[in-house]
């Protein structure tokens, strides 16, 4: 079997895997709300910092589900089907035994967490062991649900991978919703998500044994342990360090001011993050893309595809982000009421910044695993933690929650800065790349939008919110059209008209 790297192909992915995550977002959204006055402010915290604790015990997967889906790409594009059940039988087995690792090692330490590590008010502590130890036994079925999709990602089904991510990302904000009405407390509902979980690694393996029929017999082998550990090593570095990078702010704002700071900033955060599902969407289609090419050495499609992604990303999160900074006040006031827009604005404007930064910085991260150089972005997050843990610890205090915001986008910068040089570097990337696939010109163009938004909405700040929204409604509109006409080339343009007709 070939796998097809063609731009429909990847186009019509991203935007499947778009697609599949602005549905949960929205659900989210509607739904944060009701969460939030249903919970109150310290609980909802709470269940932030106990999802933050389970995402960081995914350190377990050692990789494997990354090295799965990069070397099962491999082997399709290279024609060597052969490998692909040993490969994966091999990875499941390892992460089932990681993973109930995993599941032992928080249930041992959730005493800790809750009494002394985590500022949680003493009415609440015996309510936060409880949930730590259901969430412990996601662990595990997490782990091996990663692998499964990841197979189905390596052979570019992301439309099998959406039919069952989408329903369980949605659930993961209407259950909680749902388990409010019915009057169920907090680790009630954590349970219903437990349920979820399991529910969604179950459909998964139904649909690899049904498209992949070589994986119906077992046949794991310790022979492929090496290969999987040398490249996944220097994930889990990355698995490791990133969760960190990530999280920190939370379990410092959470230590060093209180509960309720947590949630006026992970609130925030959450929302102007989920713009990552552009950036992530792409990223994910690329990754097993990239595999596939370095496979078969093909470098200068390689080059392509990176300076072409960066582009697109730009001039489609870039306007968004941009709003959002403009707007993030009246946004946050509609949404969350006046406490939290007076609390949250100036934190979700710098995490904006951020999130545009490193939804470039995925394309670069993406190659570099994709391609067989995991150990750069793992050396840079090492790099990265001991100056993020003095900046953060530092800058909270002073500034609160925008000293922690400000912190983690001074952090994206830097690794952004490294990730690109490194490409660069490695893959003989040069400046005449960029330019000849149009990202020069797209810059300059994101440029003077930029300076036009700024200065429209000074001119126009007295004027009601939705005259100001319309207005740049109609300058997004105006942008696009001289994309159209003048930064877009035609391989973009058939590109995009090809996604957009029927499938």
């Amino acid at each position: 079997m070939n796998l097809e790297i063609s731009g429909k192909i990847l186009a019509r992915n991203t935007l499947l895997n778009l697609i599949g995550q602005i549905i949960p977002l929205l659900v989210g959204i509607i739904t944060i709300p009701f969460i939030i006055r249903g919970l109150g402010v310290e609980r909802f915290g709470l269940l932030s910092l106990a999802w933050v604790v389970v995402g960081y015990f995914t350190i377990f997967d050692l990789g494997l589900g990354r090295g799965t889906t990069k070397f099962v790409a491999e082997a399709v594009g290279k024609g060597e089907d052969e490998q692909i059940p040993h490969l994966v039988w091999t990875a499941v087995t390892v992460q089932a035994i990681l993973g109930i690792a995993g599941a032992l090692v928080l249930l041992g330490i959730t005493p800790l967490l809750a009494e002394r590590i985590l500022n949680i008010p003493t009415e609440i502590i015996s309510e936060a062991k409880i949930i730590f130890y259901i969430l412990s036994l996601s662990i595990p079925v997490i782990l091996i649900s990663s692998t499964f999709s990841g197979v189905l990602e390596a052979f570019q089904r992301f439309d099998l991978v959406n039919i069952v991510k989408v329903p369980s990302n949605t659930l993961t904000f209407l259950l909680p919703v749902v388990g409010l009405l019915l009057g169920f407390n907090l680790p009630g509902i954590v349970a219903l998500i437990l349920l979820t979980r399991i529910g969604t690694l179950v459909a998964f393996v139904v649909i690899n044994l049904c498209i992949t029929p070589q994986l119906r017999r077992y046949s794991g082998t310790s022979s492929l342990f090496p290969r999987l550990f040398s490249f996944g090593g220097w994930v889990t570095i990355s698995n490791i360090v990133g969760p960190i990078l990530v999280y920190l702010d939370r379990f410092l704002i959470g230590s060093l001011l209180s509960l309720a700071a947590v949630a006026y900033y992970s609130t925030p955060y959450e929302a102007v993050t989920r713009l990552w599902i552009i950036s992530a969407s792409l990223a994910t289609t690329l990754f097993p893309a990239f595999s596939s090419l370095e496979g078969v050495k093909d470098r200068q499609k390689l080059g392509m595809l990176f300076a072409r992604s960066v582009k697109y990303i730009l001039l489609v999160s870039g306007p968004i982000i941009l709003v959002v900074m403009l707007f993030a006040k009246e946004a946050l006031q509609v949404w969350l009421g006046v406490d939290f827009a007076q609390q949250s604005t100036l934190a979700m404007q710098i995490l904006a910044l951020g999130v545009l930064i490193n939804s470039l910085a995925h394309i670069p991260f993406a190659l570099l695993q994709g391609a067989g150089r995991p150990d750069l972005p793992a050396k840079f997050h090492l790099l990265q933690l001991p100056i993020y843990v003095v900046i953060a610890w530092f800058s909270i205090p002073q500034w609160g929650i925008a000293g922690a915001a400000g912190a983690w986008t001074f952090r994206i910068v830097l690794d952004t800065i490294l990730l690109f040089g490194a490409s660069f570097k490695v893959y003989q990337l040069t400046p005449r790349i960029l330019a000849s696939n149009g990202l020069t010109l797209a810059s300059l163009t994101f440029l003077l939008l930029v300076g036009i938004s700024y200065g429209l909405k000074n001119l126009i700040s007295a004027f009601p919110l939705f005259i100001q929204f319309t207005l740049f409604l109609i300058l997004i509109g105006l942008f696009v059209w001289y994309l159209w006409g003048k930064v877009l080339d035609v391989w973009d343009k058939n590109i995009i008209l090809k996604v957009i007709k029927p499938w």
